[in-house]
């Protein structure tokens, strides 16, 4: 056996290891208990694939300036990318993970379209009869990786509040939309009988415009979606590089992600009462919501902290109901002591967490883990939505879409249909806010000017310290 056949095995044997690590990995992540340890599968799995790649490719150098200066490149992006990273990931504010996340994906869509052009550009020792292949494998790559990036700049500028929430309603949004694909379907034809670089210059082009024009076309209430789903599109943009690579570990990578990426996107569909492909293919379907926006629906009650702590005085069960502006506020500390508080005296307290809640699924759970809230208090929304009619005291901290009743009583809503928290149904509803403004998806919420609701304005970290300091 020679030294390279050697290598070669020892590190398809090393991919096998990384690929059983990374499922693990997803296997841990599934539950708040076993987390730490998922995201531990994680990284050992991405060292060891590393350690491999750079293994084959240590190897290839060996008395060739050329493939020398490949692994050189390697290892100074390894440690740039590194650098970058470790700093991002330790300055990056939890409430700005989704827009973290959709860069992410943004870099894993460009290196698609790379590593496509690379393929295209550089076919020696490709078996004439697998040509063709392999010109579908660069197309399609291209295509994929280049939808996935400008798609995920979208979404990054949605999510920063950089452009408007709101979805773009181009006339004919959806002979757009379906005659992009297939103009891309007969291109991608053409391309694999007449391999034309111009060809690819088009479909780079159009992929990219459709990219943009498919998130732009989906309003902010659905934008937690589209962020699963672009993780998806980038899983399939890796494996359809893995292909191009002959790299076995980026395929399987690849699908593990594109496919638990677009399953996790139909679970939140479900739960938003959303139609998959309607999401996936940029609203297709839906008609261009009413303006809402904030324009008032009644008359809204002002409380202040000690009146708040009265109510909970007097309360026997209290449930929590947690949002984006929580995170915001930072406020998840104040709000476990309140609870630790409260269930001292006696009080039952537990929380509701809706699926989208912080526009990124698990958002809620997370900042709750980090301030130590016990996982047995803390309840989905299916386990806790038929207690709230028997239900003292809501407090909704920061949440605002994920409890508007316009969701279920109102069929001309931009929201209608999408389950929500019924907190309405309780006694009494304390919506910590700093204003009336409406929520992410830019539609006037009704809970404010219910009679059993009262609004507390100002910073809700501030604001719970304040109830703290009155009981």
């Amino acid at each position: 056996m020679t030294g390279v056949t050697l290598a070669g095995a020892i590190a398809g044997a090393a991919y096998i290891v990384a690929a059983l690590l990374f499922i693990m990995s997803l296997a841990g992540l599934s539950r708040q208990e076993r987390a730490r340890g998922g995201v531990l599968y994680g990284i050992v799995g991405m060292i060891v694939a590393l350690a491999a790649t750079v293994w084959l490719m240590l190897e290839d150098a060996w008395g060739q300036p050329t493939a020398v200066l490949g692994l050189t490149l390697l290892i100074v992006a390894m440690i740039i990318g590194a650098a970058i990273g470790l700093w991002r990931a330790a300055t990056v504010k939890m409430t700005g993970m989704p827009e973290l996340i959709a860069l992410f994906h943004s870099f894993v869509g460009l290196a698609a379209v790379l590593v496509g052009w690379n393929g295209a550009l550089y076919t020696e020792g490709i078996a004439p009869d697998l040509l063709g292949v392999h010109h579908a494998e660069v197309f399609i790559g291209v295509f994929i990786g280049a939808v996935t990036f400008t798609g995920s700049i979208v979404a990054y500028l949605k999510l920063s509040a950089k452009i408007s929430s709101r979805p773009l309603m181009l006339p004919g949004k959806n002979v757009l939309n379906v005659g992009a694909l297939v103009v891309f379907v007969a291109l991608t034809v053409w391309y694999v009988i007449t391999p034309e670089l111009w060809l690819l210059v088009v479909v780079t082009a159009l992929a990219l415009a459709l990219g943009w024009h498919l998130v732009a076309s989906i309003g902010g209430g659905d934008m937690p979606v589209v962020i699963s789903m672009l993780n998806s599109y980038s899983g399939w943009a890796a494996a359809a590089a893995g292909f191009l690579l002959n790299n076995d570990l980026l395929i399987v990578t690849g699908a593990l992600v594109g496919s638990s990426g677009a399953y996790l996107s139909y679970i939140m569909c479900k739960a938003m009462n959303r139609s998959f492909i309607s999401v996936i293919a940029g609203g297709f379907g839906i008609e261009a919501p009413r303006a809402d926006g904030d324009e008032p629906v009644g008359e809204h009650h002002e409380t202040d902290a000690a009146a708040v702590a009265r109510l909970l005085e007097a309360a026997s069960t209290v449930v929590i109901t947690p949002g984006y502006g929580m995170a915001v506020a930072q406020a998840q500390h104040g709000v476990a002591d309140l609870a630790r508080h409260l269930r001292e005296r006696g009080i039952e307290v537990r929380f509701g967490i809706h699926p989208v809640a912080g526009r990124l699924p698990g958002h809620m759970n997370v900042l709750l883990a980090e301030a130590k809230v016990p996982y047995d208090i803390v309840l989905e929304m299916d386990e806790i939505n038929d207690d709230f009619a028997h239900t003292d005291v809501v407090l909704v901290i920061g949440a605002n879409d994920t409890v508007n009743p316009a969701a279920a009583e109102d069929p001309g809503s931009p929201i209608a249909g999408m389950p929500v928290l019924r907190v309405w149904e309780a006694a009494h509803v304390v919506v910590f806010k700093r204003s009336m403004a409406s929520g992410y998806a830019g539609v006037a919420n009704p809970l404010f000017y219910r009679d059993n609701a009262q609004m507390l304005f100002g910073d809700a970290k501030e604001r719970v310290e304040d109830i703290l300091r009155a009981l």
